[in-house]
């Protein structure tokens, strides 16, 4: 009897420490899926790379307006034909993380800094809050939602 109780209790508290793991790992995945996804899409200007993070759904709230992938790939494709071409380092600052299941959510600030030919041109921050859902593929985000902060 007490063999089986201790076995029990060992698978017990084995899949609790299995479900922690779990979660910090998924926590992490997100914190990825953000800064790859930035660096990825917007840093990069390209298209292509939409389908690997955003859903085919995908929405992004964008200081008042909605954008979609055909919106955001526009916009990409519009802003690669600038030249000389921009470059934007993405910084992430994490505020927190929560996932539950095959769904989650972040929030954090992002900062872009884009120079061109060395010579900082504009920093930027947002405010940002973004959903994800665990697909096939991993995490992709299906929306994503931005608030410009003003500048000092």
């Amino acid at each position: 009897m007490k063999t089986r109780n201790t076995i029990i209790l060992m698978l017990f508290f084995n899949s609790i420490a299995f479900g922690q793991v779990s979660n910090e790992t998924h926590k992490k995945q997100i914190q990825n899926l953000v800064l790859e996804s930035f660096d990825e899409i917007w840093s990069k200007l390209e298209p292509k790379n939409i389908e690997k993070y955003y859903t085919k759904d995908f929405l992004l709230l964008e200081h008042g307006e909605v954008w979609n992938n055909d919106t955001i790939a526009a916009h990409l494709n519009k802003a690669k034909l600038k030249l000389p071409m921009p470059k934007r380092v993405n910084t992430i600052e994490i505020i927190d993380i929560k996932v539950t299941n095959k769904t989650a959510w972040v929030a954090y600030h992002n900062y872009a800094t884009i120079s061109v030919d060395d010579k900082v041109i504009r920093k930027a921050h947002w405010l940002e809050s973004a959903t994800a859902i665990l697909t096939d593929k991993g995490w992709k985000f299906d929306m994503l939602h931005s608030t410009r902060v003003k500048s000092e």
